[in-house]
């Protein structure tokens, strides 16, 4: 028996990438999940992967419709919600004399605005003692050239999850974070484009004190963590899954 046996979860930015793979081991470890994405074909493509234990809900977190929508489904399900994992992210480089209000929109809408919305509509659905996980950054505390804006936006979602972890405890409800370090995930070469992305990932993975880039599946089992109760007594805390990077 897994560890979130008959537990219901909602994944988002659950296509690809850790999003992905954390959709994949919540339903190794017993739970139903619930994905949602943007790119319909890609999220079709992750629930059959998956199989039974997973729903898919195509939509954007920025849009509060889209939302109520994910939450109906779960809601019809009659068994509440018990684990959600706010993933759903981007990033993009934005020095600060080339940077546009265009991409700063983008970036505080998805990762700051998108993350709220998707907590706050979850509320009424939590159970007590559920789980919450945002996936944050450790570029939200070193300053990483070019890439100010989306380090802020990822400061202000760690930021977020102490204060709603305050909230929510009176329910049991504990609120944390992941913190992904240099991950091998298709955002890489969505970020720094194709042509450059093994020269890119082999830069990473020099910083990397383990000597290798992360793997999702190695984010989604620290988020596999969080939201089991092997995890009872960890609350407000922000969890790097980094190979070391912020010890050294």
């Amino acid at each position: 028996m897994g560890t979130l046996e008959g537990k219901t979860a909602v994944v988002t930015g659950a296509s690809t990438g850790i999003g992905l793979a954390t959709a994949t081991r919540l339903a190794t470890e017993g739970a139903h999940v619930f994905l949602t994405g943007r790119r319909e074909a890609e999220l079709a493509a992750a629930v059959g992967s998956i199989g039974p234990a997973a729903t898919a809900v195509p939509g954007d977190i920025t849009d509060p419709h889209d939302l109520e929508r994910l939450y109906d489904a779960v809601r019809a399900r009659g068994r509440g919600l018990d684990v959600l994992f706010a993933n759903a992210g981007v990033g993009s480089s934005a020095p600060l004399a080339q940077a546009t209000e265009e991409q700063y929109d983008q970036i505080f809408g998805i990762n700051v605005r998108g993350t709220w919305l998707t907590v706050q509509k979850a509320v009424p659905l939590l159970n007590d003692g559920a789980s919450v996980v945002l996936n944050a950054s450790i570029r939200a505390h070193d300053g990483w050239q070019n890439f100010g804006l989306y380090s802020a936006s990822k400061a202000a979602v760690i930021s977020l999850a102490r204060t709603w972890a305050n909230e929510l405890k009176s329910r049991g409800i504990r609120v944390n974070t992941v913190s992904p370090g240099a991950i091998d995930t298709p955002a890489i070469d969505l970020t720094v484009g194709a042509e450059r992305g093994a020269a890119f990932k082999a830069e990473l993975a020099a910083g990397v004190p383990i000597g290798r880039l992360g793997l999702p599946e190695e984010v989604a089992g620290a988020v596999a963590f969080l939201a089991s109760a092997d995890s009872s007594f960890i609350l407000g805390v922000n969890l790097d899954v980094d190979g070391g990077e912020k010890q050294f």
